[in-house]
C-alpha cells in the first residue's frame, strides 16, 4: 500500500521547520531577585531589518549602592557589547550616562557585574548595547559602532529615599 501525504502536511512541516530562532535574553539580578529580558530592538549585522519591540523593557527593584549583575547569552557574549547606564548621585542629582568598556569576541564575556561611582548612588536605567558591523562619525569626528540589539532595563527605586 502507497501512502500519499496531503499538501496541506507538507506545508504545515515546512513552516514549521522553518520558524525564526527565539531572539536573545538578557538576565539582570539584583537583591535577590532576577528578569529576563527581550531586546527592544534587535538588527541583522548591518544594523538594518530590525524587530522592534518597546514593550519588552524590564523593571527591577535596585536600591541605593547596590550592583546588578548582568548575564549574556552566547551571541551576544562573542559579539563587541557594552552596557549603558543613569543614575543620580547620593544628593539625588542626575548624572551624565556612563558606560562600561566594549567587550569583544577576542576574550568573550558572559556576565559584567554593574557598580556605581558612588556608595549612596542610585541606578535609574540599564541597557545593553549588542554593536554590529556599521559605525557611523559622531558630532566630535570620533567613530560609533551602532548597536544591532538592545536591552533595557528600568529600575524600580521606590522607597529608595
Amino acid at each position: 500500500m502507497r501512502r500519499v501525504v496531503s499538501p496541506l502536511v507538507c506545508a504545515v512541516l515546512l513552516l514549521a521547520g522553518c520558524s525564526a530562532p527565539p531572539l536573545p535574553e538578557v538576565t539582570f539580578y539584583s537583591s535577590g531577585r532576577t528578569i529576563n529580558v527581550h531586546p527592544t530592538q534587535h538588527c541583522d549585522l548591518e544594523s538594518e531589518n530590525c524587530v522592534v519591540d518597546s514593550g519588552a523593557v524590564g523593571v527591577l527593584r535596585v536600591l541605593p549602592g547596590l550592583p546588578v549583575q548582568i548575564s549574556v547569552p552566547g551571541e551576544v557574549a562573542d559579539s563587541a557589547w557594552s552596557v549603558k547606564f543613569t543614575y543620580r548621585n547620593a544628593d539625588g542629582v542626575e548624572q551624565e550616562p556612563l558606560r562600561s568598556k566594549v567587550f569583544t569576541s577576542a576574550e568573550p564575556r558572559y556576565a559584567y557585574t554593574l557598580t556605581l561611582p558612588g556608595e549612596g548612588d542610585q541606578l535609574e536605567s540599564v541597557e545593553v548595547q549588542q554593536f554590529g558591523r556599521r559605525v557611523q562619525i559622531d558630532e566630535t569626528g570620533q567613530i560609533q559602532f551602532v548597536a544591532r540589539a538592545t536591552w533595557v532595563l528600568s529600575v524600580d527605586d521606590r522607597g529608595a529615599r
